[in-house]
């Protein structure tokens, strides 16, 4: 059972390394890059709900998803850093719903770019019986079944927590997915390795399984004998993002390796997790949005007959006034 003593002691050391070391200055990038997402994150999003033709292909949905999952998380992260550097006393069991709606969103973002390049190997490998195989209604009931697929292990270890937890109106200074997930994992430290392990283990072999048939279905149409090709800028580009979605994952797994040791200092783990949390975790969404609107030409054709639209619209109000 977890001990409230134990919580608080931790929480208070937390705090007081964050002040040594002056590790708030880390939440002044974090909002900054968090607002400009989130500005560019529903202008996306608005021109795939508002196109016809974009809402019923299959990558545009994925997309919008992946979008959708990255502001949800960058909302809890956001209120998450501002309830910490206002050190608000926050109940411990509305810090554990938070760190499950933060982990299946991320996850969800995992998992839905693993899709997108599962997506792109079939509309590849089969053009003609595409349409067929992945039509929007059927993309629908996936992105759901990646939602509930995402959530069933978080939630289900809040569940876990809070039968087992004796004192159900303990307040923490501090509400961190690795603190909440560090002391659940006192209990089920192989459950909860083995799940982001074998989670990322099979979307990292999708995708290694299918750039490389891609490559080979590919390689005999020249598309990727230019060195700057659209397939090979592209690729490279997908290539980097992805790289940032994951990394932050392996990261967070040698934080909570590193939770259990008694032999790390307090001031590594304060440390690594804010880097992790402020810097790490927030680069693939900042670049998102903008390497969707710019690599995607459906996207930012749409958002350019929008701003044309309005800006018609402005001069026509100018004109009747």
């Amino acid at each position: 059972m977890t001990s409230t003593l134990q919580i608080t002691n931790l929480t208070q050391e937390w705090v007081e390394s964050l002040r040594r070391w002056h590790l708030e200055f880390f939440f002044i990038p974090t909002i900054v890059v968090t607002l400009a997402t989130l500005f560019a994150n529903p202008v996306l999003l608005t021109c795939i709900f508002l196109s016809r033709a974009l809402r019923r292909e299959t990558r545009y949905l994925l997309v919008a998803n992946t979008l959708t999952a990255d502001m949800l998380f960058l909302i809890l992260n956001l209120a998450t850093v501002i309830c910490n550097a206002v050190r608000a006393q926050i109940p411990w069991l509305v810090c554990e719903l938070v760190t499950a709606v933060t982990i299946t969103a991320y996850c969800c973002a995992i998992l839905t770019v693993t899709l997108m390049v599962v997506d792109t190997y079939a509309a590849v490998r089969w053009p003609l019986h595409y349409h067929e195989i992945l039509p929007p209604a059927r993309t629908h009931r996936i992105v759901l079944a990646l939602w509930v697929l995402a959530a069933v292990y978080p939630f289900t270890l809040v569940i876990m927590m809070e039968v087992e937890r004796g004192n159900p109106n303990e307040k923490v200074a501090v509400c961190l997915v690795l603190i909440s997930l560090g002391f659940i994992q006192v209990q089920n430290v192989m459950g909860i390795h083995i799940y982001f392990f074998v989670a990322a283990l099979i979307c990292a072999l999708l995708i290694f399984y299918c750039y490389i048939r891609l490559y080979i279905v590919t390689r005999t149409q020249g598309i990727w004998q230019n060195r700057f090709s659209r397939a090979r800028v592209t690729l490279l580009a997908h290539g980097i993002l992805l790289l940032l979605y994951f990394a932050p994952g392996f990261v967070f797994t040698l934080e909570l390796f590193l939770f259990q040791r008694k032999d790390i200092s307090q001031d590594v783990r304060v440390w690594i997790s804010t880097v992790n949390m402020c810097v790490f975790m927030l680069l693939p969404r900042a670049f998102a949005p903008y390497l969707y609107g710019l690599r995607y030409r459906e996207i930012s054709d749409t958002l350019m007959q929008l701003l044309h639209r309005h800006r018609r619209l402005g001069l026509t109000t100018t004109t009747v006034s």
